[in-house]
């Protein structure tokens, strides 16, 4: 395949992502409740308002959140391995051209380069993950009847809500980056795994309402 339609096909296989992407920001300002993320979001949200009602349930709390803490520690650790792969490929073809004194954009290296990207960005909200999970847990480890554990009670539900968030998007740069590996083997493939990645993730990031 030249390098023309390769292009063609990796701007196509980057343009349904988008389009998918840009559709969920439709609906999650104007039909917000149709959308597993934020129901998700406000489950996490009422969970940690229920346990703070009752006297006892410090440890459970803890406990749910340390796992939820390892989940997003293991996210962020298969990308950061995933990250220096990625860099092992691509660092050859940037070495190359800046011995030549110029840098070739070809469509391999770009996908390369975003495929970093991707992996960069799934880290760091891996990362940030943890870092809000692990704050809540400091305020779900108070005593639930103590002053402190109602002072802090608004914003341990707010960081809770964001680790979901972040842990959720860390996985889901995890997902997109199947359209660029299959690009990676073939610039065609790359469209058609694409097309496959949105089908799958419309089962699971639409909610309905019970």
């Amino acid at each position: 395949m030249s390098e023309s339609p390769s292009w063609m096909a990796a701007l196509a296989t980057a343009a349904i992502l988008l389009a998918y992407e840009a559709a969920l920001l439709v609906v999650q300002r104007r039909r917000p409740a149709r959308l597993a993320r934020t129901a998700h979001a406000g489950l996490r949200e009422d969970w940690f308002q229920a346990v703070s009602q009752h006297k006892g349930s410090e440890i459970l709390a803890v406990q749910t959140l340390r796992n939820s803490m390892m989940s997003a520690t293991m996210a962020a650790s298969t990308a950061v391995l995933a990250l220096m792969g990625s860099m092992t490929l691509a660092a050859p073809a940037l070495h190359g051209s800046a011995q030549a004194g110029q840098l070739q954009l070809t469509v391999r290296l770009a996908l390369e380069l975003l495929l970093m990207a991707m992996l960069f960005a799934s880290l760091v909200c891996s990362a940030m993950a943890v870092r809000y999970y692990n704050h809540a847990g400091f305020i779900a480890a108070m005593p639930v009847d103590s002053d402190t554990r109602r002072r802090w009670a608004g914003t341990g539900a707010d960081y809770l809500r964001r680790a979901g968030l972040l842990y959720g998007w860390g996985l889901r740069h995890l997902v997109l980056i199947a359209p660029l590996l299959a690009s990676l083997l073939h610039p065609a493939a790359g469209p058609l795994a694409a097309l496959l990645v949105v089908a799958v993730m419309y089962g699971f990031d639409r909610f309905n309402v019970r």
